[in-house]
């Protein structure tokens, strides 16, 4: 698969061949072994149907998931998030922002459509659905992230134009440290309380960090640490799970309380960004490719960074679960679309 980005990584299980996760509590045993027979099964759309189950489960017997040990799991969501991160900025270079010399135009228009129809779209949600402020502001954050990171895997898959969908990404999250918090501060300064400079420095210890020790680690040992390198992308899987079945977890009360509602906020908040996203691009000339690139950008999210970031705001029980329930959602949302487009 010709494709250098993080995100592709994540989804590519070729090099892995046995892993396992086993969770453990009084009553309750979750084991999930990988083994080369079943990779069909945890890869691509198969993932986010996982975490469904995971979620269902979280649902039901909570307790496991909360901590052990007199440790609470939730201190682990940021540093899982840095990982990834890490990760994302250990494969970066000059070839991911090359689109913007041949393609000003729709790097342009990509970036403004993602940091324009999801923050707004989730902003007039919030109008229409009476949820709780925080969960509201949830629904707000989750559209003032950056393009999600397997929004490259989900181009290649579209034969949508990749190198595009590399910069649009890469672009995007180097932007989040100013645009998500003014964001934030103009469409949800009224349901919660938004420190703006405080919110500019948790997104840079959460991504900018990150990422520049990941391209150092790759220019100055990367190639030597090839073994360490193969183990990222499961890495970056397992603590995507874990950060959502945390969330789910602690958010289980509030989850239940506007469960459905929550759902159909975010498969709208989903499907909007897609079709505008699309019409966009064609709105304004842009080739099919490009056009069903910008859909992609502008419809998957980081929801990673918003569950981080409700984290680092102490609300993670509330202003981080619309993040947990977009995120499985956009990627069975975003594997259908691109399944389509490859077959059309």
């Amino acid at each position: 698969m010709p494709i250098r980005s993080n995100a592709v990584k994540v989804l590519n299980l070729d090099s892995v061949e046995k892993k396992a996760s086993l969770i453990h509590s009084r009553k309750l045993y979750i084991c999930f072994v990988y083994t080369p027979t079943m990779k069909k099964l945890i890869s691509g759309i198969s993932f986010s149907f996982w975490i469904i189950i995971a979620v269902i489960i979280t649902l039901i017997y909570p307790s496991p998931f909360l901590g052990a040990g007199g440790i609470q799991f939730k201190i682990f969501i940021i540093p899982l998030l840095q990982l990834i991160m890490f990760g994302m900025g250990s494969t970066m270079g000059i070839h991911d922002f090359q689109e913007i010399l041949k393609s000003p135009k729709a790097v342009l228009l990509g970036v403004f459509l993602h940091f324009s129809i999801m923050p707004l779209v989730g902003w007039g949600l919030t109008k229409v659905f009476d949820f709780p402020s925080e969960i509201a502001a949830g629904i707000i954050l989750v559209g003032s992230m950056p393009c999600g990171l397997a929004s490259n895997v989900m181009s290649y898959l579209a034969k949508a134009n990749v190198a595009l969908s590399l910069t649009l990404t890469s672009i995007a999250t180097f932007l989040a440290p100013i645009l998500t918090p003014f964001l934030m501060k103009t469409l949800a300064g009224q349901l919660i309380e938004i420190h703006f400079w405080d919110m500019v420095w948790e997104i840079s210890k959460l991504i900018l960090i990150p990422i520049v020790l990941g391209v150092i680690y790759n220019k100055l040992i990367g190639k030597r640490w090839t073994w360490f390198q193969k183990q990222l992308p499961l890495i970056s899987m397992i603590s995507i799970a874990f950060i959502i079945i945390i969330i789910t977890a602690n958010g289980r009360n509030s989850l239940l309380s506007v469960g459905p509602l929550l759902v159909l906020a975010c498969l709208l908040h989903n499907t909007i960004g897609f079709v505008l996203g699309y019409w966009g691009g064609r709105a304004t000339g842009l080739p099919e490719k490009d056009c069903r690139t910008i859909a992609i950008e502008v419809g998957l999210q980081n929801a990673g960074l918003a569950s981080g970031l409700a984290m680092a705001m102490g609300k993670v029980a509330t202003l981080g679960l619309p993040a947990a329930i977009f995120g499985p959602l956009m990627n069975i949302n975003g594997s259908t679309l691109a399944n389509y487009w490859k077959n059309k």
